[in-house]
């Protein structure tokens, strides 16, 4: 088992397949003019599987591909059957743009739960965000995998300024479809020009939306992110990600693998080493597994012990959240 100094038991894997997307939201990809990593610096499908099955020799029973956007890969659908057959739950999470391309290779592959990212139910401001006239496409797909019995959770990042005005909306669209909504504490990384005012709390929304709904608390699965609610009556669910207000670091059951093959051991850690080179190499992976999780902060990489309020971004050492793959 992958167990670090404090306890904790690794058993969940985020795999970046690519730092490429089809959006170009702000929060995630730096305002600059931003270049992707060349095709030899990515994992090939083949040394996603070999270094796949390390972690699941070692106890991972949960994947999770991410990008970038995931579905940009050519070879996606290869990648998903490759991981198929390793006997862990397999899941994505996607800007939804290009569901409807790989929907049968989801299925084939057992994947049964997606979570499409998406901050906007209107045209314009999902345009304004993102820099694609994408709405309907995304919403199209997401009607598609609810009829094709996937679970779907919805990330929406909630930035003060703009949440707000939609909060209802994203409630609303769990009255009478079985959607899973999850608005996500605004977080800090490389080029997203946060800051701390930016960030609207957990407790602010929830306190907004006991204004317009009779809402009940929902029991969290062990290891769960995301504080769960449910508007009575209402067939969905609707949770909030506290990262920035109330850290869940404690239960972290998390390991990430970049798109080029270096394993994170946290979102907000500076720590990185390259499993990649070593795979190519014919050095040890095994050990340098284990060496990252060992050196593993208590909370937050480290880099937010003084809260989210005290922090200056300035001093944060981190990627960009195109590169981490959240």
């Amino acid at each position: 088992m992958l167990t670090d100094r404090f306890g904790r038991i690794h058993d969940y894997l985020r795999i970046s397949v690519t730092d490429n997307c089809n959006f170009r939201c702000n929060y995630c990809m730096p305002e600059e003019c931003h270049s992707f990593m060349k095709q030899a610096q990515l994992m090939t499908s083949e040394e996603i599987e070999a270094l796949a099955k390390i972690f699941v020799k070692h106890g991972v029973r949960k994947i999770r591909l991410t990008g970038g956007e995931p579905l940009v890969r050519k070879d996606f659908d290869e990648i998903l059957q490759r991981l198929s057959v390793l006997g862990v739950e397999l899941l994505i999470t996607t800007n939804g743009s290009l569901v409807h391309r790989h929907i049968e290779a989801l299925k084939k592959a057992g994947v049964t739960s997606v979570n499409v990212s998406l901050d906007s139910l209107k045209g314009n401001t999902f345009e304004h965000i993102t820099k694609r006239n994408a709405f309907e496409q995304v919403w199209s797909n997401i009607l598609l995998l609810l009829e094709n019995d996937f679970r779907v959770k919805i990330n929406a990042v909630a930035i003060r300024g703009s949440i707000e005005h939609e909060l209802v909306d994203f409630i609303e669209l769990t009255r009478n479809k079985p959607l899973h909504v999850r608005f996500i504490e605004f977080m800090p990384f490389t080029g997203n020009s946060w800051h701390k005012n930016k960030v609207i709390t957990a407790q602010e929304l929830l306190a907004n939306v006991q204004e317009q709904y009779d809402i009940i608390k929902l029991k969290d699965e062990p290891h769960a992110t995301a504080s769960k609610y449910k508007a009575i009556g209402f067939e969905g669910t609707f949770a909030f990600i506290t990262t920035m207000s109330k850290q869940f670091c404690g239960e972290c059951n998390r390991l990430r693998l970049t798109a080029e093959g270096k394993i994170k051991n946290c979102l907000f850690g500076k720590d990185e080493l390259d499993l990649l080179s070593a795979l190519r190499n014919g050095d040890g992976i095994e050990e340098l597994i284990f060496k990252s999780v060992q050196l593993k902060h208590a909370a937050m990489g480290n880099q937010f012990e003084k809260g989210y309020q005290l922090t200056n971004v300035n001093h944060v050492i981190n990627r960009s959240m195109v590169s981490i793959g959240g």
